[in-house]
């Protein structure tokens, strides 16, 4: 749909607006607009600046570079620790009894690991520095208890304090009820209602499997088999959670939400809540089965699929238990590999065992031959070139979920994981075809013709606001955040600035301009969605620090002008959250209160992005970026590594987050060594 005879503002709203087909477009746009973020007064510089000199830049960015050579594995790739909070690692414990399969020497060491995140008021938090979070806390008890811990243990004690001054049970979310349901610990009936019917929406349809995200639909699919059989695991009395209820189970618990107004989404959402509920108590037999086997048929193939389903913790857990409900035993082949998939997932130690949420291989691997040819490798060095082969084989090349909106576009993506063959994704696609740009690899023929393709897949997966999501096109329809089942408000996958940043980036490296349409059209995108008075969102990295350095690098590389209005605007953004230690920070509580962006101690990791911001923005001589570049020297180990004390990515926003361990290390290393080029006068 085109506006191009209105004002140019006015066309990029209507534009965004009208970015989803249909009716349900116009009841939700495309973007919610952040608020804004008040104007603060630039701290006071905590002394004369010293500018790190290029001999002292060198030194730091040799020591750094050999510490990220050091943990290349043998087959060319990087990969570190994928970090969580407790809820992933208690969830393992808890499917562990649900399956049968405790290993009580192993349980042991999760428990300590559960332990350790303990907060001193006796909850558990979703991020460094956050409160106890009731699902975190519910979760990490319940994983103790079931390991045979006292309910009476101090620790223990303080958990069930906190639960229950929060609200008890019934305050968690709806995938806490759910795993709480399955050991007949909160009632199945209380849950949103979810019939496997679902299955037979039309892709089009204002709901359907294909209108939500892809970890939303990988999660729910086998949850619709669970939905139906309704299983449970029944407990002794002794092992139960009656103590984390407030009064008589179901009497009074809690302290209910507040009544959405009568007529409002949300409200009658609720009534068609009820409406399905009275339906799957009444169901059509037929229909039921029809639908179980469509769900089965659904599952099959990307169960088998290497890596597990969508290879994330939650859908290869709830795959497991799906499949054992649809009649597949202990020692199936697929139940197996299913398990097997999972465990992958899990760090042992000699006292601590801890589960990531997935991996991501791809995505450490492109970022570090981003920084170590930035650093100085040459794009043949032997290091580069093993990784870069290793990257090749990682393109996926056969269909996925994100053809059923882009039907005819040739399947070219990277994934996040080893592989994931069904939802490569736009960032890990974006930031690989740029690290096998800088390359010169043997096979130049192969090489080419990978970024070929790969550039085509990534043009195509553009959205119609001009931006891109991550696993699919146009999967923006927001009202669906009000359904009762979607509390943790991230069913979707609408397109955000951090991606759009990386697409116009890509673009750039191969040689398009501003006035290529797919350029304009997100270069209009990221006007409209840039913060007045400052910069962007951060969608995947905390927070809008990362999302101003992933915009500002597409803005330089596409050609626009940094003296633009807007461009100004955002790097004196940035110049005026500059802590007085000389770098930079931000809370992942800026995601709820975005007055708090850029806000917070000083991180390696944040550092890094808002001095790559500054010097794509061609303030790379100025006072803050010589600030910045110090405290990176300064923070940086003997080891030649840094430390991000908080959590650096961004699972769901105000739901999940992640610790990328190796972020403050390959970050660092590629900011260090632009400001080097910039003294040098090379960049």
């Amino acid at each position: 749909m085109s506006f191009s005879f209105l004002p140019e503002r006015l066309e990029t709203w209507l534009t965004l607006v009208a970015g989803t087909r249909g009716m349900a477009g116009w009841l939700a746009p495309a973007r919610r607009r952040p608020l804004r973020a008040p104007a603060r007064p630039r701290p006071a510089p905590a002394g004369p600046v010293a500018l790190p000199g290029v001999e002292a830049l060198e030194r730091a960015i040799a020591d750094a570079r050999a510490a990220l050579l050091g943990q290349q594995a043998c087959d060319g790739y990087w990969m570190g620790l994928l970090e969580a909070d407790v809820t992933i690692t208690a969830e393992y414990c808890l499917l562990q009894h649900l399956l049968g399969r405790v290993d009580r020497r192993r349980e042991r060491k999760a428990v300590a690991r559960i332990r350790d995140l303990q907060l001193p008021e006796g909850g558990w938090a979703i991020y460094p520095g956050a409160r106890s979070d009731i699902s975190a806390t519910v979760k990490a008890y319940f994983a103790g208890k079931l390991a045979g811990v006292s309910p009476e243990e101090p620790w223990m004690r303080r958990a069930r304090q906190v639960v229950l001054d929060l609200g008890g049970l019934p305050r968690a979310n709806v995938f806490t009820k759910i795993m709480l349901a399955l050991f007949g610990q909160y009632p199945w009936r209380q849950i949103p209602c979810m019939p496997p019917e679902i299955v037979f929406l039309p892709s089009g349809a204002p709901f359907s499997l294909y209108q939500m995200s892809y970890w939303s639909r990988t999660v729910l699919v086998p949850l619709l088999v669970l939905f139906h059989h309704r299983p449970v695991k029944a407990l002794p009395p002794s092992l139960g959670l009656e103590e984390l209820h407030r009064g008589p189970r179901g009497q009074g618990e809690g302290t209910s939400p507040a009544a959405p107004p009568l007529l409002s989404l949300k409200r009658a959402l609720l009534v068609l809540d009820r409406v399905l509920h009275f339906y799957d108590h009444h169901h059509i037999s037929r229909w039921r089965h029809a639908a179980l086997r469509r769900a089965e048929a659904w599952l099959l193939p990307r169960v088998e699929a290497a890596g597990g389903l969508a290879g994330i913790y939650p859908a290869m857990a709830n795959a497991v238990l799906a499949l054992r409900c649809l009649g597949y035993p202990d020692g199936h082949p697929l139940v197996e590999q299913g398990i097997a998939a999972i465990e992958a997932l899990v760090v042992e130690g000699p006292d601590r065992l801890e589960v990531q949420p997935c991996l991501s291989p791809v995505w450490d691997t492109v970022l570090a031959i981003h920084a170590l040819h930035e650093a100085g490798l040459p794009a043949d060095d032997p290091a580069l070139v093993r990784a870069g082969t290793w990257l090749l084989g990682r393109q996926v090349r056969v269909p996925g979920d994100w053809q059923v909106k882009r039907r005819g576009l040739e399947p070219a993506g990277w994934p996040f994981q080893f592989s994931n063959d069904f939802y490569p994704d736009n960032d890990d696609t974006a930031a690989a075809l740029m690290a096998l740009k800088r390359l010169r690899l043997p096979d130049v023929e192969g090489q080419e013709a990978a970024m070929r393709r790969g550039l085509a897949w990534l043009l195509g997966m553009q959205g119609e606001d001009g931006g891109w999501g991550s696993f699919d096109a146009d999967n923006n329809r927001l009202w669906l955040n009000n359904i009762p089942f979607a509390d943790h408000g991230a069913l979707l996958d609408p397109s955000t600035e951090d991606l759009t940043g990386r697409a116009l980036d890509t673009m750039g490296r191969f040689g398009y301009g501003p006035d290529f349409p797919p350029a304009r059209r997100g270069l209009r995108f990221l006007r409209a969605t840039q913060v007045p008075g400052g910069g962007w969102h951060g969608r995947w990295g905390v927070n809008y620090i990362y999302g101003t350095w992933s915009v500002m690098r597409g803005l330089k590389a596409i050609g626009e002008r940094l003296d633009a209005p807007y461009v100004r605007e955002a790097l004196d953004w940035v110049e005026g959250v500059q802590n007085p230690d000389g770098g930079w920070g931000e809370s992942c509580d800026s995601y709820a209160d975005p007055s708090l962006a850029g806000t917070g101690p000083s991180t390696p990791s944040q550092t890094a992005w808002a001095l790559m911001a500054l010097v794509d923005g061609g303030r790379g001589r100025g006072e803050a970026a010589a600030r910045g570049a110090a405290y990176l020297l300064r923070m940086q180990g003997k080891d030649g590594r840094w430390t991000d004390p908080g959590f650096n990515g961004t699972g769901f926003p105000r739901v999940f987050y992640l610790r990328y361990h190796l972020y403050p290390l390959t970050f660092p290393l590629w900011a260090l060594a632009a400001y080097r080029d910039v003294l040098r006068g090379t960049r």
